[in-house]
């Protein structure tokens, strides 16, 4: 298992799905690469993952994605939790990029911590442990990392994947939480996309799912990885 995390995070946000994979599975938890595009990034998270069954979170998912798409060879199933094949409209992907930039100004100006208040403060994760794993390592990470993130990284700067998810060949699941109606949308819109073998799983809980409901989202990838990996 190569396990991948959304923005913001580093390998330590999956600590409590590792160590319930653990005890089925070899697993690697990544820390995302600063490349210089998203495809190139992609390509970066193959490379340290190796073949391998790869679960994404958020950001992560739309990188795994990419990577099954360009290196379908190195990805036995694909599991992507509250994740997105990107944005089509062009208008909206101008929106978005410009909210990004303002973000990325935002912890160059204002250093980490104090993005990080304000990013973990959105009502999408109102519902995450004040305990959660990985929270303290985030502050680690680096103005110039988050920022590089969400500019190169970020959804409206990545091209959008939904006019390639019929190539997907290998097993798929597409996890959201209960209460996260807009990416259960989206995951319900991917799954009509799709050709292959592709599920698409609620779990208790909202958008942040490796770090709301570590556990019981182990249990499910392992039980995934068990019959495809």
């Amino acid at each position: 298992m190569v396990l991948v995390p959304g923005f913001s995070q580093t390998a330590a946000s999956w600590r409590g799905v590792k160590r319930v994979l653990e005890e089925s599975c070899t697993v690697a938890a990544l820390d995302v690469p600063a490349e210089p595009t998203f495809a190139a990034t992609a390509t970066a998270v193959g490379t340290q993952g190796e073949r391998a069954v790869y679960a994404g979170y958020s950001m992560g998912g739309r990188l795994a994605l990419r990577l099954a798409l360009d290196r379908p060879e190195l990805v036995s199933a694909l599991i992507l939790v509250s994740s997105t094949a990107g944005i089509t409209d062009e208008a909206a992907r101008r929106e978005r990029i410009a909210s990004d930039e303002a973000l990325a100004a935002s912890v160059e100006r204002d250093g980490v911590d104090a993005f990080l208040e304000r990013w973990l403060a959105q009502p999408l994760f109102a519902t995450v442990p004040a305990d959660a794993p990985g929270l303290r390592e985030r502050r680690r990470l680096s103005a110039r990392y988050l920022a590089h993130c969400l500019r190169v990284l970020g959804a409206g700067a990545m091209d959008p994947m939904w006019e390639r998810l019929p190539e997907l060949q290998m097993p798929v699941a597409l996890v959201t939480g209960t209460t996260d109606a807009k990416y259960e949308t989206i995951a319900l819109a991917m799954l009509e996309r799709m050709r292959g073998e592709v599920v698409h799983v609620r779990l208790d809980g909202g958008h942040a799912l490796p770090l709301e409901q570590p556990a019981v989202l182990g249990g499910f990838i392992a039980s995934f990885a068990a019959r495809h990996g």
